[in-house]
């Protein structure tokens, strides 16, 4: 029996019914929310309501659930999480569960997003420039080697909140001096792409790669996206993703100018456009029950069709008997 735990479920349902539909017969999906009206709470075979997560005692709570439940793997399908299962990794193995999260120190560097910059440059990898040092960037754009419009962005932020395109000087002084901690980046004037890549967890091998190029974008999310395969980029990622010893799901956000790839960011999780790969037939649920098991992936990098285009729309769940949040 392989039981799931899917933390965080919020609003993706699609998630927790893969997991559902891949379990069928031989163990269950069990997910937890802090809220009641989380919808995709009521897809899984059991839910559970939680503390915040920052709640003192919440790990405790997750770690019982998972002896509770006899828990084979966990994830979280939100950011702030992540660190917890990566930190605590040893307590999860301890009871029994694997978390389906890289290393602590992998994931500490994808939500940094300067360091995970540095990274990339250190690697060779093409990124857009980056700088903390506002002094810095006024001497390179000077210099020539810098040109607004440029982005300033939080170095710890996700799902594009408080992100500004700036035109001058002057607009970057005001937003430095109303927040802390912004970075300055370089403005990535080409299409965006995102990659869900996974790595198989036992053999650190890239088994599944696979690309969309964003058609339209809200909050963050990719609510329009055509499949691509691109035989340069898979050789890309499949080289960045293992010299950074990543494990388990990621989603990388890309950039393509002229005929060059460029990596922007890395979050260790299940993006918001997975839904695409698995509608391409990209099972990466079906992946990690295999690692979850002791079965290491056969490599099926690319192993998709092209030009098969998907469209989110809004749904609705109804059901009875909860209540109101206010």
């Amino acid at each position: 029996m392989t039981n799931i735990l899917i933390l965080s479920a919020g609003t993706r349902d699609k998630v927790v019914q893969y997991f559902k539909k891949e379990l069928a017969g031989r163990g269950r999906v069990v997910a937890t929310d802090c809220s009641s009206l989380a919808p995709a709470l009521y897809e899984a075979d059991e839910y559970v309501i939680v503390p915040r997560i920052t709640a003192t005692g919440y790990l405790e709570v997750i770690l019982e659930i998972c002896r509770e439940k006899k828990i084979s793997g966990v994830f979280s399908l939100i950011d702030p999480e992540l660190s917890l299962l990566a930190a605590h990794r040893e307590e999860f193995l301890a009871v029994g569960t694997t978390p389906v999260v890289p290393d602590l120190e992998q994931v500490e560097i994808c939500f940094d997003k300067f360091r995970m910059y540095e990274k990339l440059k250190a690697l060779s990898v093409p990124t857009g420039e980056c700088f903390m040092d506002r002094q810095a960037f006024f001497s390179a754009v000077e210099e020539g080697r810098m040109h607004y419009p440029v982005f300033l962005k939080p170095v710890c932020g996700s799902a594009s909140i408080n992100i500004s395109k700036v035109n001058c000087r002057e607009e970057v002084e005001l937003l430095c001096r109303l927040a802390d901690d912004l970075m300055i980046q370089e403005y990535m004037d080409g299409q965006e792409y995102g990659a869900d890549v996974y790595i198989d967890m036992i053999s650190g091998e890239v088994v599944s790669v696979f690309v969309k190029k964003k058609v339209k974008m809200r909050a963050g999310e990719t609510d329009k996206s055509v499949s691509v395969k691109d035989e340069a980029l898979f050789a890309l990622l499949k080289n960045f993703v293992e010299k950074m010893g990543f494990r388990g799901i990621i989603d990388i956000d890309l950039f393509k100018i002229g005929q060059t790839w460029y990596i922007s960011e890395v979050n260790p999780r299940f993006g918001g456009g997975y839904p695409h790969a698995y509608a391409c037939g990209v099972n990466v649920p079906a992946m990690i029950l295999n690692n979850l098991e002791g079965r290491v992936n056969t490599p099926c990098i690319g192993e998709y069709p092209e030009g098969v285009v998907m469209m989110k729309y809004s749904e609705i769940m109804v059901r009875e008997g909860l209540e109101d949040e206010g």
